[in-house]
């Protein structure tokens, strides 16, 4: 698997953090971290905590990356499934998924309703 190139990790942390400050406000900041094809994803509270939410796995494409959610009982990611019921999407559907875990909010994982039609 390659990398993502530096255009498509800048994007991704843009995308990451526009989505926290649009959704998350108990997040302060969003950490990208990359390692050879994956993206290792963390969200900081206001305590200073630091939480890991997620693996992404780039495949090619800044829109659409593969899903792994962390394990905090293993400490580890597993390959998972997100609401929309794929195992790859947006890195925006991979926040809300988590942060609806990790932050205890279950409507990030109810479809959204744009114009009257569920996205």
């Amino acid at each position: 698997m390659a990398s993502p190139p530096e255009s498509t990790k800048t994007s991704l942390r843009q995308r990451l953090l526009a989505r926290a400050r649009e959704r998350w406000p108990q997040l302060t900041t969003v950490h990208v971290r990359h390692h050879g094809a994956f993206a290792y994803v963390a969200g900081e509270l206001a305590d200073g905590t630091t939480l890991p939410l997620f693996r992404l796995r780039y495949n090619g494409s800044a829109t659409s990356w593969g899903f792994a959610i962390y394990r905090a009982s293993h400490e580890d990611y597993e390959n998972s499934i997100l609401p929309s019921g794929y195992p790859f999407g947006t890195p925006q559907e991979a926040l809300d998924c988590a942060c609806g875990l990790y932050l205890n909010d279950t409507t990030a994982w109810q479809p959204r309703r744009t114009n009257g039609r569920d996205h």
